[in-house]
């Protein structure tokens, strides 16, 4: 039972959400009777278990003329009364006190702008806002929360204003007849104009033709191609040719014999006049 009850309260909580944009923290505004019942079974913290219930943080609120019917019941309430003016307490614009039924629900209006839920006791209260579209309604069951499933007074405005969405207002209509004459006098002038530019587009082509004529009269009719020649080889893709290191030029070696037969020539020793009388003397 505990799952059907969660899914149920999740099914709700989507609808406020999606359709009449209910937005985290949810306000939820409590009246005297719900307040009464939270401390008489003792449901503490009361903001842990609506946030429970919802799936969500809340902020629970009251207002200055539901303080003024708890104070007026007496003694018995006088908890409950201390307990209300701990919470927030919602603006209303009415000077003189009312009663609480008629305070909230000049609070919450017509649309429910601040996108309160309202949390009651009172019967014949969760009766009447069943017919405003979006109010969502709580109460207590002993020791236990619920949220009421959207009536079907909510669930056909709904599908109203989708329907509404989908089809076009009277305004929108009359901006659609302007676009379109706007739109067919508009086609209508290109027309005219595009028939003109085509009669001088031909007339230009026309001529562009004959001048096109007159110049290949003296063209030959194949077209003539270029013959490719051969070329050298590419330098960048060649080798650099090796020298040789062993061999030397010819110039070189015959200097170097030259210089050779040089040196050999100056070491001979020359000799003198004496020494060859001398020989010639012994010889004798």
């Amino acid at each position: 039972m505990r799952v059907k009850k969660q899914k149920r309260h999740r099914r709700a909580v989507r609808f406020y959400t999606t359709c009449h944009g209910f937005r985290q923290p949810f306000k939820i505004l409590c009246d005297g009777t719900f307040v009464h019942h939270l401390i008489a079974n003792q449901i503490a913290p009361a903001d842990t278990a609506l946030a429970n219930i919802l799936g969500a943080p809340v902020k629970l609120f009251t207002t200055r003329c539901v303080h003024a019917e708890l104070k007026r019941l007496g003694k018995s309430y006088l908890d409950s009364f201390q307990a209300a003016r701990q919470l927030f307490t919602a603006r209303c614009d009415h000077d003189k006190v009312k009663s609480a039924e008629a305070c909230i629900s000049q609070v919450i209006g017509e649309q429910n702008p601040e996108h309160f839920f309202l949390a009651t006791q009172d019967f014949g209260m969760r009766k009447k806002f069943r017919e405003v579209p979006a109010v969502p309604l709580i109460y207590g069951l002993r020791n236990s929360l619920h949220l009421e499933p959207p009536s079907s007074v909510q669930h056909e405005f709904v599908k109203a204003s989708e329907e509404e969405r989908l089809h076009a207002t009277e305004l929108e209509k009359k901006m659609l007849k302007n676009t379109k004459t706007i739109l067919a006098n508009e086609e209508a002038g290109h027309s005219c104009k595009e028939n003109e530019g085509l009669g001088d587009q031909n007339l230009e082509m026309r001529s562009v033709k004959k001048k096109r004529n007159a110049q290949n009269m003296n063209v030959k009719d194949r077209p003539q191609f270029k013959r490719k020649r051969a070329k050298g080889p590419n330098p960048l893709s060649c080798k650099k040719r090796k020298e040789d290191r062993n061999s030397k030029p010819s110039s070189e070696k015959e200097s170097n014999g030259d210089d050779n037969s040089l040196r050999s020539r100056a070491k001979q020793r020359k000799r003198t006049r004496k020494t060859q009388k001398l020989a010639d003397v012994v010889n004798a």
